[in-house]
């Protein structure tokens, strides 16, 4: 039987019920380092709702809070990536687009996939406003589960570019952005960032949301906190969950050798990402995959946005950069990892993260 992304999400809260959440009661700031300009609603400070200023708590929310599930005219479209492996774009088209009009890429997180709720609820929004979203699912994630032999990682750049590749052809003369969350915020920031792909250059707008751009430092941070371990045994648990029964699932590496499963992502990411991926550890992969090292030639207008209370993803790493003119760093107090549930606002509903997202792409 196939477990759907809801019945994921109340496993997540029933589980994390007794983990303790840390309150916060300072208001939120903003900081930004060379911003490009940007006016209006995308400036609107983060202020959590009451009751919501720890990160655990905003993250548990956000993950409930899924929005639309249908969309009416979903075309799926398969591109061919290395290894002849395949990853899957589900194309939704408003009646009202146009050849010419916005398109925009939106990359999951973590053992997420097309139908992840943050996914979900803001590719609805920007059909609504009559831009064209691909929601993507990496290597044998979603739908795209079977038409992958080898793992989706935080450096599959080659993967990103062919999707990008693959859009412009189905929307040309379209202004193309993306927006990565979590992983796959780091994914696409180590792209942009990375300046041997045309694509990369060419892109509008780039959003990177909670990304782990210091995959080691933020693995490890992990370890430090009860609800950092919770969270690291959780995506631990599904992440083997999702290949122990599927295609993804080796016999000849570390992984189905060892008598009980790893509880720790770094211990996953050694006896498993890192051999199935070609590299010799996982620091070797870290090292290739972390972003930070490659943000200083990003030229394309990105914004980077994290929650200093995040739970899941450290954003010391990023207090830590120096960044171009091209970068806008949004680092606020609250927020949790993809929460952001604010109180009242002139927002339509209470999904600040989206609204922001929004503005950012259009504006």
């Amino acid at each position: 039987m196939v477990r759907s992304i809801a019945d994921e999400n109340r496993e997540f809260c029933s589980l994390s019920n007794s983990v303790p959440t840390t309150h916060q009661t300072s208001m939120d700031n903003f900081t930004a380092a060379a911003p490009p300009s940007q006016t209006g609603s995308g400036n609107l400070p983060f202020v959590p709702a009451t009751g919501l200023r720890g990160g655990h708590r905003q993250t548990l929310l956000g993950a409930l809070r899924t929005g639309s599930r249908f969309f009416s005219h979903t075309i799926p479209h398969t591109v061919r990536v290395s290894d002849g492996d395949d990853v899957l774009l589900h194309d939704d088209r408003p009646k009202t687009w146009k050849r010419g009009g916005r398109a925009v890429l939106m990359l999951h997180g973590l053992s997420g996939c097309h139908r992840s709720g943050y996914i979900m609820r803001i590719a609805g929004k920007l059909n609504n406003l009559g831009v064209r979203t691909f929601r993507m699912d990496h290597r044998g994630c979603g739908a795209g589960r079977g038409l992958a032999r080898y793992p989706y990682h935080a450096g599959r750049i080659d993967d990103l570019d062919r999707a990008i590749r693959s859009i412009r052809h189905l929307c040309q003369g379209s202004l193309v952005s993306v927006v990565g969350f979590s992983l796959s915020g780091n994914l696409l920031l180590r792209y942009l960032g990375d300046r041997t792909f045309e694509s990369s250059v060419n892109l509008f707008r780039a959003i990177a949301v909670c990304p782990p751009v210091d995959l080691k430092h933020c693995v490890l941070q992990l370890e430090k906190t009860k609800t950092g371990r919770f969270y690291d045994w959780y995506f631990t648990r599904r992440l083997a969950r999702q290949i122990a029964s599927g295609p993804l699932w080796r016999s000849d590496l570390p992984l189905a050798r060892v008598k009980q499963l790893p509880q720790r992502l770094y211990d996953f990411d050694t006896l498993y990402t890192a051999p199935a991926s070609g590299f010799d550890s996982a620091d070797a992969y870290y090292r290739f995959a972390s972003a930070s090292p490659y943000l200083k030639t990003i030229i394309v207008p990105t914004t980077i946005l994290a929650a200093e209370d995040d739970p899941l993803v450290s954003a010391v790493p990023l207090g830590d950069l120096t960044l171009p003119r091209t970068v806008l760093l949004r680092l606020t107090k609250h927020g949790g990892h993809l929460g952001y549930i604010s109180c009242r606002t002139d927002d339509p509903d209470r999904h600040w993260m989206d609204w922001r997202i929004i503005d950012w792409l259009l504006n």
